[in-house]
């Protein structure tokens, strides 16, 4: 039994949210403590290690800016949830859902009859100075005059136990999906406790907004489409926005999957347009628009105002609601809800003066040395000066900086977070928490999250919370009698044979288009990796053959895999994984790793996870410090990986459009790179050298098959057979047109149209082709056979040529919706 507090410090000015101020277990902890006690070490490891292994599997992540490894960075999380008793969770509740309902009032009269700043409540200059009021939104109804749907708010503890507001998230809140997927890990992790404490669910909360958007959304009779907008992959929280996608059952699109005709907005689907009727936004206020808002914005919507004006479409939360996130604003609450509600906020914010009033300044430059100074703005791109940090120059210099422009700053009282104990593998440390706690908007007013997000700090001693610093989180348990309606999300309506659904009606157009560049990325890596093991082997292990390495240089070079004009292992390792060669297959690689994350809702688990892991070990293999026989079995664990994610479209996708383009993807860029790689290799020396005919086989994935076959070593005629003409063998060229042939037949009956195929003429003439014009012995003689190979190299790189026109007008008719080729638009 570990001795869990052996190293265990408190701090005299914190509250500990483990022990009372005598030391002693608090009361709600002491169950779960003694499960603790009666645990190995190596049973809380292995505990801790399990919840690794499911964020792992289950791709939790959270990027970091400016970090190298913080694309798709592991989320953190600790194994001991933060335990809140029932009833001081019920004080907790109501004071978020009286703040919600507050501010909702409050965006409501600030883009109305601005009754605040008329009676002097609120300050002017802190609204329209601010960076997200809105004006073109001045004067706009929205649907239920629900102006904020979804709503957090960070929660400190004080050392007397009170819990203070330190910030309102009314933009677009974070965080809830990954509360959800917290509790969902570490209850795995913890099931007995989890059940003896009767934790409160959490997912009864989604099912509100669900239905709260359905119901509010103006869908003038039609079936509501409530669609997600993310900023993209490259945004630190996009796992929580694929999460929240599949937890609501809402379709996760970007600007570019939406478009705006006759006041009306649109989701570009491979059916057409379909009127969108809500929209779930991740996107940050001024991006929306580029037409209205920001005129940079390559995220957003042109002409997403004037629909939301028209009252075409709800927006959640609605446009103009950053507005509220300027801390300034904490100080003038208390006199809002006494004017207005006639009682005071049941969760009070941490002291903060707006600089921008003459009497407030000079009592907060009063005390400087005791405050933390923060933007009122958030064009003020400074990070909060602690006043306690600096010397009496530092002091001076920051009054002075504020006395130049006071409405621009706001001093805030010092937060002292309370601490809570953090698994370290070997005992309990304490770390700085914060609590994250969000409030949707429901039927019967604002409902709060039985839960939320605990952050924790970084480091020991740390006093900000965040997760771009390094921070990591806990789930958070409210214990005690569940409250009614916390229950687990259950469907409640009814499905009959009517309601039977074979295809994601609403499947954006982008995702389609990015799981047709998925399957010719997941090939091109194949192909190259192929390629690169058949140069890097021989060059290994074949000194004797130099004419076949020779050959297999030149295709190399050709292609585009190995750059020219250096000595050759440099270039082989520079094919492999040179940062600086752009046609690298490190480059391929993440090229790959992008379509799949723009794809991800649409993969399963496994196969997110093999894409992680091929990714990882790509990055962690470092070609100038790995010897040669590293660099081979990277390229053939490589290729069982690949092979993998081929097993996974096969077997995990179902046969819906995504897949078909997929496949579609995966069978033209197999088409152009074996047609140009078999024209390259017959237009050279490779035909007459058996050696090099034996590598073909091995690049062309089928020498095992022609080994089998002929018991015999490679020759030109049966090679050429086995890799052109066999419809048998799903390697070769035949058999990639024939897939091709049939893939357009079924987009024609799906679509009701005629898909123009530019190979078809190519697939006779291939399919007419004489071996026997290769038999030097035959008709045509030796001479003649140069002549034959020629024009059958004419021949393949007329079919690559023609894939690439296939491809483009697959884009053009499905993807690109501009003009009369594409679909198009459909009304309900």
């Amino acid at each position: 039994m570990p001795d869990l507090l052996a190293d265990y410090p408190r701090a005299a000015n914190a509250y500990n949210e483990l022990l009372d101020a005598q030391g002693q277990v608090r009361p709600h902890w002491q169950r779960l403590f003694r499960v603790l006690e009666r645990s190995s070490l190596a049973q809380l490891n292995q505990r801790q290690a399990l919840l690794e292994r499911q964020i792992q599997e289950n791709g939790v992540t959270y990027n970091v800016h400016a970090d190298p490894d913080g694309l798709d960075r592991q989320w953190a999380l600790d194994l001991l949830p933060n335990l809140i008793p029932a009833d001081e969770w019920q004080q907790i509740a109501a004071g978020v859902a009286q703040r919600a309902g507050l501010l909702n009032r409050v965006l409501a009269d600030l883009y109305g009859p601005q009754q605040l700043l008329r009676e002097g409540l609120l300050p002017a200059e802190l609204v329209f100075g601010h960076n997200n009021f809105l004006w073109p939104c001045h004067g706009m109804q929205v649907p239920g005059n629900t102006w904020l749907h979804l709503y957090a708010v960070d929660l400190a503890r004080a050392p007397d136990g009170r819990w203070w507001v330190l910030a309102d998230r009314t933009q677009t809140p974070s965080g809830a999906g990954y509360a959800l997927e917290n509790r969902q890990i570490v209850s795995r992790a913890l099931p007995e406790l989890y059940r003896d404490l009767r934790v409160q669910h959490l997912s009864g909360f989604f099912r509100s907004l669900q239905e709260f958007l359905r119901r509010e959304a103006p869908a003038d009779g039609e079936t509501p489409l409530v669609v997600l907008l993310t900023p993209g992959r490259l945004h630190e929280s996009y796992f929580e926005h694929l999460y929240l996608a599949r937890q609501l059952g809402f379709p996760l699109v970007e600007g570019s999957d939406l478009t705006v005709r006759d006041n009306t907005l649109y989701l570009k689907t491979l059916d057409g347009l379909q009127r969108v009727h809500a929209l779930l936004r991740r996107l940050d206020d001024g991006f929306c628009d580029p037409l209205e808002l920001r005129t940079d914005s390559a995220l957003g919507v042109a002409g997403l105002l004037e629909v939301v004006r028209q009252g075409r479409v709800l927006v959640a939360n609605a446009l103009g609601s950053g507005v509220l996130e300027s801390p300034g604003l904490l100080g003038f609450l208390p006199a809002i809800s006494e004017h207005w509600l006639g009682e005071e906020l049941l969760l009070p914010s941490i002291a903060t003066w707006w600089c921008g009033e003459p009497p407030v300044l000079d009592e907060a430059l009063g005390k400087l040395d005791e405050l933390v100074i923060k933007p009122a703005f958030p064009s003020q791109s400074f990070e909060p000066v602690f006043g306690r940090d600096l010397d009496e120059q530092g002091l001076q210099e920051l009054e002075a900086r504020v006395r130049s422009r006071p409405y621009a700053y706001v001093a805030q009282e010092m937060a002292q977070l309370s601490q809570a104990g953090v698994w370290d593998g070997q005992a309990l440390q304490p770390r700085a928490i914060g609590m994250r706690v969000y409030a949707v908007v429901s039927r019967d007013g604002y409902r709060v999250m039985p839960g939320g997000l605990t952050r924790i700090a970084g480091l020991p001693g740390a006093e900000i919370v965040s997760m771009q610093r390094g921070g990591s989180s806990k789930d958070t348990w409210v214990l005690g009698e569940r409250i009614p309606g916390s229950e687990p999300w259950n469907w409640s309506k009814p499905l009959g044979v009517k309601d039977l659904i074979r295809s994601d009606p609403y499947l954006p157009s982008s995702v389609v288009e990015n799981l047709y560049w998925l399957g010719r990325y997941s090939e091109r890596c194949d192909d190259g990796a192929r390629l690169l093991r058949v140069l890097l082997s021989r060059y290994v292990e074949d000194a004797d053959e130099p004419q076949a390495l020779q050959i297999a240089v030149e295709l190399g070079e050709a292609s585009g895999w190995l750059p020219p004009g250096e000595e050759l292992e440099q270039c082989l390792r520079r094919g492999l994984l040179g940062a600086d060669w752009p046609h690298s297959l490190k480059a391929n690689l993440q090229s790959l790793q992008g379509a799949a994350s723009q794809v991800r809702g649409k993969l399963s688990l496994e196969n997110w996870q093999a894409m992680v892991d091929l990714q990882r070990e790509a990055h962690a293999l470092d070609s100038e410090n790995a010897d040669l026989g590293e660099l081979l079995d990277f390229l053939n664990r490589l290729l069982m990986s690949l092979a993998s994610l081929s097993g996974f479209a096969l077997d995990d996708m179902t046969r819906d459009d995504g897949w078909r383009f997929l496949m579609i993807g995966r069978h033209i860029e197999r088409l152009q790179f074996f047609a140009d790689s078999l024209a390259i290799f017959l237009r050279g020396a490779g035909a007459r050298d058996q050696a090099a005919l034996e590598w073909l086989l091995e690049l062309g994935n089928s020498l095992i098959t022609y080994r089998t076959r002929y018991l015999a070593a490679p020759q030109l005629i049966a090679v050429l057979d086995l890799l052109l003409l066999d419809p048998q063998n799903p390697h070769s060229l035949a058999f990639q047109l024939q897939m091709l042939e049939r893939s357009l037949l079924q987009l024609d009956q799906r679509f009701d149209m005629q898909h123009e195929n530019p190979l078809g003429q190519l697939r006779a003439q291939l399919a007419a082709f004489d071996l026997g014009s290769l038999d030097e012995q035959g008709l045509f003689g030796a001479a003649g056979v140069r002549e034959v190979l020629e024009g059958l190299a004419d021949l393949l790189q007329a079919i690559s040529a023609g894939a690439g026109q296939l491809s483009d007008r697959l884009a053009l008719r499905h993807f690109a919706h501009v003009d009369d080729v594409s679909q198009q638009t459909l009304s309900y």
